[in-house]
């Protein structure tokens, strides 16, 4: 046990302690914040701990991720990893000494004791209590085993865990959010759990209470999952003669429909995309799999919906069948070009009201505002729809060299792109080509055909159709007229050409969209660009109508 935990603390401690199982959820970025807000509101300190003992469910260098999700949204700990601080470690994986020192605590005073039931025994008992209508209860046995015991157990070959001897008396969790009273959980409902396994390693349950015992952590702020989790708490902080913290459990996030925000809503969009692909013959299951890496037995389980596929390999399927899933993970928003600031103030607002109807607030102003006395019990709801409304109304606020920095910061999760490769001025350029866009990926999505080779070009069939083909052929002939006169224009200035396209629709009878749409479906390929006129100034005259020559040959024989 570190000197630390021998204090007591004088300044509110809050903690965000997430699990390395891949990517920062919105829910753990509401929990992380709540946190953040609360200690700096109160001249306090914020902890980022990595819950990481769980080893099965633990994803390589997913730690890593869930602190560059930090660090995008603007969410910087005072103690934790790459910061350090009076504890010491801050990844629990590296705490183990300090846990299997207060579980000998715990056997040696009578408080825990050791356990030897094979996984078969255990799942015997359960389907007795299950027959018998009743709950199982671990049966406590009259007399604790020895550490002998517990020796010959483990030569045996059987699995040795230490249980936690759980106080028999009813609970009370005074939580704040939960009003007075508290929440009252009867003895019936708690069990001798396990607190530190057979590999030696500790439970979730273990290992948190040692940490904000030993982190001098006074608040906990977390999910409502966890309310049920409590009495375990408060049962070892009992035995263990530790404080108890200050409790307030926040309210679910869900959908606006009432549906739960979770990571299978995206891995179900994703699934249906990839079926569908299949079905239509647009891709084949081989190819699809290539694109996630999954060997071909778990990419089948998958497209049965048995198992999930992890983050990043969806990320990749994702990108191949050119689908959107819906947002879910703090990374997500980040690859769709949401500002931090924006989903960082949204965020706050998914369970707290700072009142007076205020909404639009920054960091400063959120952490003088924040109290948990103003946070709902009811579920909060998830609006897109008024999300992208405030990313809107940012970026429209915003200078050039604000938005360019924000676009290179996007652009580092598509280096595929080629905007990933030009230079200041060239992006300041496509910026300003760009008002009104309502996310970053909008000036990516609009201006990348303007840098892709000219043979790589591909026509989208249903701009092709519309705009090109329609009414036998209307828009090719007009595309075909035009070329000869951008061919003889003497400068090629956006001016010149929206003078040049003007005057031909004017001549021919045409509105000015019907003469433009043809020229911008041939150099872009669709029907969504910049401006007209600029788009074809910064391709210059040859690759302008080197698209739109490319684009009348392959329509010639179409």
């Amino acid at each position: 046990m570190s000197d630390i935990a021998a204090s007591v603390p004088t300044v509110v401690r809050t903690r965000f302690a997430p699990s390395p199982t891949g990517y920062l959820h919105i829910g753990g970025a509401r929990t992380a914040l709540f946190n953040y807000l609360l200690a700096h509101r109160l001249g306090g300190k914020f902890i980022l701990r990595i819950e990481d003992t769980d080893q099965a469910r633990n994803i390589e260098r997913a730690d890593e991720k869930l602190i560059e999700d930090m660090r995008w949204l603007g969410l910087i700990w005072d103690e934790g990893p790459g910061v350090g601080g009076p504890a010491g470690e801050y990844h629990q994986s590296r705490r183990l000494t300090v846990y299997r020192q207060h579980a000998q605590r715990l056997l040696d005073s009578g408080k825990a004791y050791y356990a030897f039931d094979t996984r078969e025994e255990l799942d015997a008992m359960r389907k007795a209590a299950e027959s018998a209508k009743r709950r199982f209860r671990y049966p406590r046995p009259a007399q604790f085993p020895s550490e002998s015991d517990a020796q010959r157990a483990r030569s045996e070959g059987r699995p040795v865990v230490v249980r936690f001897r759980m106080p028999e008396r009813d609970f009370v969790v005074n939580d704040l959010l939960c009003g007075e009273g508290g929440v009252r959980i009867a003895s019936s409902e708690v069990d001798d759990f396990v607190i530190l396994k057979n590999d030696g390693w500790p439970t979730y349950h273990f290992a948190v209470v040692v940490d904000d015992q030993d982190m001098l952590v006074t608040h906990v702020l977390r999910g409502q999952e966890h309310l049920m989790n409590t009495p375990n708490h408060l049962g070892l902080q009992e035995s263990l003669g530790f404080r108890t913290p200050v409790y307030a459990h926040l309210p679910v996030i869900l959908n606006m429909d009432g549906s739960k925000m979770s990571k299978r809503e995206k891995d179900a969009a994703v699934r249906n995309a990839a079926k569908a692909a299949i079905t239509s013959g647009a891709s084949s299951e081989g190819a699809l799999r290539a694109a996630t890496g999954a060997e071909p037995d778990s990419f089948a389980a998958w497209l049965r919906g048995d198992v999930q596929l992890d983050s990043a390999a969806l990320d990749r399927l994702a990108a191949a069948l050119e689908v959107q899933p819906p947002e879910i993970q703090i990374h997500d928003f980040r690859a769709s070009g949401y500002v931090p600031a924006v989903l960082l103030n949204f965020i706050s607002l998914l369970g707290w009201s700072p009142g007076e109807d205020r909404e639009k607030m920054s960091m400063a102003e959120m952490c003088s505002l924040f109290s948990l006395e103003r946070v709902g019990r009811t579920n909060a709801r998830f609006d897109r729809a008024k999300l992208l409304n405030f990313n809107t109304t940012a970026l429209a606020a915003m200078d050039t060299p604000s938005k360019r920095t924000l676009l290179r910061d996007y652009l580092v999760l598509h280096d595929d792109s080629p905007l990933a490769a030009l230079d200041d001025a060239m992006l300041d350029r496509l910026i300003d080509m760009c008002p009104g866009v309502r996310l970053l990926r909008d000036v990516e999505t609009k201006c990348r055909a303007l840098f892709v080779a000219d043979d790589a070009l591909r026509l989208d069939p249903a701009a092709r159709d519309k705009v090109l083909l329609k009414n036998e052929r209307a828009g090719l002939r007009t595309l075909e007229a035009l070329a000869s006169r951008l061919d003889t224009l003497p400068e090629w200035k956006a001016s010149a050409i929206d003078a040049l396209v003007r005057n031909f629709a004017e001549e021919q009878g045409l509105k000015l969209g019907d003469a433009a749409q043809p020229v911008r479906v041939a150099i872009t390929g669709t029907t969504v660009s910049p401006p007209l006129f600029e788009s074809l100034e910064l391709l210059g005259r040859e690759r302008s109508l080197a698209r739109i020559r490319g684009t009348i040959r392959s329509l010639s024989v179409v």
